[in-house]
Formats: C-alpha cells, structure tokens, sequence
C-alpha cells in the first residue's frame, strides 16, 4: 500500500496516513492520491481499522494542486485528475468510520477541502486555511463548493473563494471549521489521543451516524427521520448496544467491540 507520496503507519485500530511531499508543501500527485483511494478502500473493508487520521509531513498539511506543474496540463488531463480527485473525496464520505484531519502550518486550495471532507479538523494554534485558487484563475475543486458553505453559510464561503485571504485557525475554530486547537508542539499527541478515544468507541454506531449526519446535507427531514428510525431498529441487536445497556446498569465504563 505504501508509496514513497504517502506514509502509511498503524497504531492498533488507528490507520495514520501522512502526506509526504515536504519539499512541495505535500502538493498532490497522481501516486498520492492513488495511495489515499487505496488506503480508505482497505479502511472501509478492515474491520480491525476503527479510525483514520490524515496529516501532513514537513512544514505543512497540504498546498493542494502542485502550481509548478500548472498551466502544462491540456483540459483532458485536468478532467482526469479531477476526476480521481472527486473519486477520494466520495470515498472519504462512504467510508463509515471517523476520518480526522491533522492540519498544520498551511492546508490550501485543494489540500483545505481535503480537510472540509474529513469527518473532524484538529489544528495547530497557528495553522492557516486558504482557498487559492482565485489567485491563478481557477474555481475551487475537491469539494470546497459543497462543504464550505453548508459549514460557514454561503456569504463567508463566498468572500474565502474570491478573496483567496487566509484564514487564521482561531477564526477558523470560531466558524466551526475547525474542532479543537493545540499548541504545534501538542498537536500530533492530541490528535492521538482523541483517534484512540473514539477508536474504542462504539465504532459500528459512529460509522452509521457519520452516513446519516452526511445524508442530512442533502436530504429532507422526512427522508432523515425514516433513516434513524431503520437504523435504530437495527442497532439494538448489535453487541455494542447490549455492552452500553450492561455498563450503565454495572455503573462501568463500556468495553466496545465494534460489533
């Protein structure tokens, strides 16, 4: 799985997918983003995988597009990456367990929205989100047009879009783009700590509650509403589900299997 692009390491039930290109402030390349798809695709079909955490190597999170290869791409080649662009980021949503992005230095253009897919943002105090892409005539890809003002509302998204000003992680955390904020030098530790907390979690009922949460951008109150109560119908035969009940009544903390 592993590629020299992306650094894949586990740590338990806790898959830690790092993007390593520092000298390109991790700019996306054709093998990075295969070796994402392939990885989430392991993600969504391990069971033994709980968490995924993204991060980046170096200096910072992620550029996004690689701007020295820009302007040498004919429209074919553009539509293709893209395209396999569009395929990761739809990954990200069906993969049904918690995906948290680790964001430092800056997450810009491409490598923001790579951000915005992921279920939960944990940041440096002194991160920076940017979308960019207006500084070389481009629109946002990878997502930002649909993720971004369902978060902040479509008036703030528009002035990020034409404006191309960064965004400093306080105000980011203010608008609720971004989770929790650590100091740089506590961030990696943090965001450990918090992938194991939800690791041994009820990992099964976070997996559908991230479906119908995403659903819900999307989809009416009624439709919602059907879909909880399906779901629920189902989740009170699962393992999980018996263990809480048992623990709550043992006045314990529960021993979650995922099952």
């Amino acid at each position: 799985m592993e590629n020299n692009d992306l650094l894949i390491t586990f740590e338990g039930p806790i898959l830690s997918l790092k993007l390593n290109r520092p000298t390109a402030l991790n700019a996306f390349s054709p093998a990075m983003i295969e070796g994402l798809i392939a990885s989430l695709e392991e993600a969504r079909n391990n069971e033994h995988i709980r968490v995924v955490l993204l991060s980046g190597a170096g200096r910072s999170f992620s550029a996004g597009g690689d701007v020295k290869g820009m302007g040498e791409s004919s429209p074919g080649q553009v539509y293709e990456h893209v395209g396999k662009l569009n395929q990761l980021i739809k990954l990200m949503k069906e993969v049904e367990k918690p995906i948290i992005a680790v964001v430092h230095g800056f997450a810009a253009g491409a490598g923001f929205n790579l951000a915005l897919a992921c279920d939960l943002i944990i940041a440096a105090e002194d991160s920076k989100f940017v979308l960019s892409f207006s500084q070389v005539g481009l629109i946002s890809d990878g997502g930002g047009s649909f993720f971004l003002p369902r978060l902040i509302g479509i008036h703030r998204a528009k002035e990020l879009l034409f404006s191309a000003e960064p965004l400093e992680a306080a105000k980011a955390y203010e608008w609720g783009i971004v989770n929790r904020l650590y100091p740089l030098e506590e961030l990696q530790t943090a965001a450990m700590e918090y992938a194991k907390k939800l690791a041994n979690g009820p990992s099964r009922a976070y997996g559908l509650l991230k479906k119908i949460a995403d659903q819900s951008l999307v989809s009416g109150l009624e439709d919602i509403l059907e879909q909880e109560r399906i779901t629920q119908a189902m989740m009170v035969t699962t393992e999980d589900h018996e263990e809480g009940v048992r623990a709550f009544k043992e006045k314990r903390k529960p021993a979650f299997k995922g099952r």
